[in-house]
């Protein structure tokens, strides 16, 4: 049978009272006291209830985090900074894998406004944004990351893909690449779209530049690795002359299927540059040149939003960072 406080409070012989004192409010209490009754507790093993705890205050310690695709390392660095500025703040971090479907999505919502988390931290599984605004109506605080909506009715920290893609594709053409592919996953994924924005823009400064999209299911090394092949396949000289991709995993499969299934050198016959520099880009089979976005920062931010919206501080509701380009062998200029 589970130890309950009337048990601590019986054996350390003081009152209930006293006993809830020292679990939230030891300053009330004599060291001593709290001395006895914390013994008491270990010598037990008992373990406070904090559900009971959360639903008397009507909030818990915790903060939601739902993102679309856990086993990306991107979010995974999301995720470890949203920990640590919880922590800072003495909160948890509860996690949903949304899965990149709205159903899902929607499931971990109403999970967390159950647990009564502080608020949600949420990367959107699309642009159908129309539950998450309902939730946040509810009361319940959320704050989108590596997302923003123009409306600004929720508040937000992202990087600008748009100027990312930009600079991927400049870089590219700079080094005489013209035959340029953009490989991506869905374009309903408004990272995706923005990124291919961004190197749409760079290419209609060049009238010898041609630029072929290649719109994957999902933004996966298995993904890349079908662009690859299907890249791979054509006679050399119907083959692009350079390769951006939307996020280093699809780099990664595309690095594959031209290295281990056909004779495509990178760079000398495909320069390649992927995006977010998750931390095997630079071990890949060729070092992969990548757009760097602040992961962990955007999660630390997140956590540090909401709690502003908790307090009441003035704050800004939308903070946006600038992507850095990080140059490796993969999009090395070649003789």
């Amino acid at each position: 049978m589970a130890v309950g406080v009337k048990d601590v409070a019986a054996a350390a012989g003081v009152s209930v009272g006293t006993v809830s004192n020292v679990l939230n409010q030891p300053e009330r209490v004599s060291a001593k006291t709290v001395e006895r009754v914390q013994r008491v507790i270990q010598e037990l093993g008992f373990v406070r209830n904090d559900a009971a705890r959360q639903l008397r205050a009507g909030r818990s310690r915790s903060i939601g985090l739902v993102v679309p695709d856990i086993g990306n390392p991107f979010f995974a660095e999301v995720v470890r900074g949203a920990e640590d500025r919880a922590a800072d703040a003495g909160m948890t971090v509860l996690l949903g894998n949304s899965d990149e479907r709205d159903e899902r999505q929607v499931a971990h919502l109403e999970l967390f406004q159950e647990q009564r988390v502080n608020g949600v931290l949420l990367t959107p599984a699309s642009d159908d944004l129309s539950a998450v605004h309902r939730f946040a109506a509810g009361g319940m605080p959320v704050i989108l990351v590596d997302r923003e909506v123009e409306e600004g009715l929720l508040p937000s920290v992202s990087v600008d893909d748009v100027e990312g893609g930009r600079l991927a594709a400049e870089h590219l053409l700079s080094s005489g690449r013209r035959r340029l592919a953009f490989v991506g996953g869905p374009q309903s994924v408004q990272q995706v779209a923005d990124r291919l924005r961004g190197v749409q823009a760079a290419v209609a400064a060049h009238s010898d530049v041609t630029l072929e999209i290649f719109e994957q299911s999902a933004l996966t090394v298995l993904q890349g690795r079908a662009a690859g092949e299907a890249i791979a396949a054509r006679a050399a000289d119907a083959r692009p002359d350079a390769v951006f991709a939307a996020n280093d995993l699809l780099a990664v499969g595309l690095l594959q299927a031209f290295s281990f299934g056909s004779a495509i050198r990178v760079p000398q016959d495909i320069a390649m540059v992927g995006y977010d520099d998750i931390d095997f880009a630079s071990a890949t089979v060729v070092p992969l040149s990548s757009v760097r976005q602040p992961a962990r920062l955007l999660g630390w931010t997140g956590v540090d939003l909401l709690l502003k919206e908790l307090d009441g501080v003035e704050h800004d509701r939308r903070v946006r960072f600038q992507p850095e380009l990080i140059v490796r062998e993969s999009s090395a200029v070649t003789d």
